[in-house]
């Protein structure tokens, strides 16, 4: 199963959510899932922001390599499972995949672009506890 998680522009949310479950996934020794992300606007190539590299070390994860990068229609088809962090994503990706293949996580997640520190560390705790809440849900495979 491949899972994506997406927002803007890939150097915030949807890097910190991708690092926090390869970590989730990591830990449950789970090897038959594979997740990335990607922005909707994102301009590829961009860095990670820093701060979202300092709130993802509070949990013992490393993003500092991640670039950021588009999403392009390879990706849309090469993927089982879209977890957006807002409505607006998740409106979006539905003009191109079915509805029942995305999930907005924690009920939308704000995005801390331009925040300080203590702004990204908040967000990524609550990224990290939508993951958890939301496993089952975001794991699911959907019925053909």
């Amino acid at each position: 199963m491949n899972i994506l998680f997406v927002c803007t522009g890939n150097t915030c949310r949807s890097p910190m959510a991708e690092g926090l479950f390869k970590k989730i996934l990591a830990d449950k020794d789970i090897k038959n899932i594979s997740c990335s992300s990607a922005g909707l606007f994102a301009m590829t190539g961009d860095e990670v922001s820093q701060n979202s590299v300092k709130a993802c070390e509070r949990f013992a994860v490393d993003i500092s390599d991640h670039r950021a990068r588009r999403i392009t229609s390879y990706i849309l088809d090469e993927t089982d499972k879209f977890v957006c962090m807002t409505n607006e994503h998740a409106a979006s990706l539905s003009l191109y995949v079915p509805s029942e293949k995305i999930i907005v996580l924690g009920g939308g997640i704000a995005d801390p672009y331009g925040g300080d520190l203590e702004t990204y560390i908040i967000c990524a705790n609550l990224i990290r506890t939508a993951l958890n809440e939301q496993f089952d849900e975001i794991t699911a495979e959907e019925s053909e």
